[in-house]
């Protein structure tokens, strides 16, 4: 039985991201526990043309952020681990700090103590030494650290395209197949999709 992904959304900015991979885990049938900060939901109406509704109907269940009893509070619930996308700068500090004030901050440490991948989408710039502290901290409890950075190797023609690179790296880390992007496999499999004997992706430059 495949274990579920707990993702949790926060207030920072590129909440497509997190939406993004909803929409990919659903259509892979992969199981999903979606917690949502009152930021999140607020970026939501701000950021997409998606309601609140329609992205929770993407999740196999979704959880109040307020629910400090909710099944993926325990460290006895079986997941495979927990991606915040985007992770806001509070976010990383409460996972930082273990300050569990709320079920995103507490699902998270409880994937940190049961030494499952924890995974951070962090999303700020530019970033002050705190910041940068808080990120380095994480990753010694054993976070990963995966802010969104786009890639141009695989030749992106849309936004989605830089989304969807950025979410494919992210559910690697979960070892999750998928196709989202081109992955890099050398300079000769690159002339060789230029030359047209290989797959090749609409350059936008």
């Amino acid at each position: 039985m495949t274990r579920p992904l707990v993702i949790g959304l926060t207030g920072a900015t590129g909440m497509i991201y997190g939406v993004e991979m909803l929409k990919v885990l659903h259509g892979l049938s992969y199981p999903t526990e979606l917690i949502l900060s009152d930021s999140a939901k607020r970026n939501i109406q701000i950021e997409t043309d998606y309601s609140l509704d329609e992205v929770c109907a993407l999740a196999g269940r979704v959880h109040s952020n307020k629910d400090m009893a909710a099944a993926v509070s325990s460290g006895s619930y079986r997941t495979c681990g927990m991606v915040v996308t985007p992770c806001s700068i509070k976010t990383l500090s409460g996972i930082a700090n273990s300050y569990n004030t709320s079920l995103i901050t507490r699902a998270a440490d409880v994937s940190l103590k049961e030494k499952r991948r924890l995974v951070l989408m962090v999303r700020e710039t530019p970033l002050h030494k705190g910041h940068l502290e808080l990120m380095a901290r994480a990753a010694d409890l054993g976070a990963t650290i995966l802010p969104p950075m786009p890639a141009f190797y695989h030749k992106p023609a849309t936004i989605l395209d830089l989304v969807h690179q950025s979410i494919g790296k992210a559910l690697d880390q979960f070892d999750i197949e998928h196709n989202l992007f081109a992955r890099w496999e050398g300079p000769e499999h690159k002339k060789e999709r230029e030359a047209g004997d290989g797959p090749k992706l609409k350059s936008a430059i």
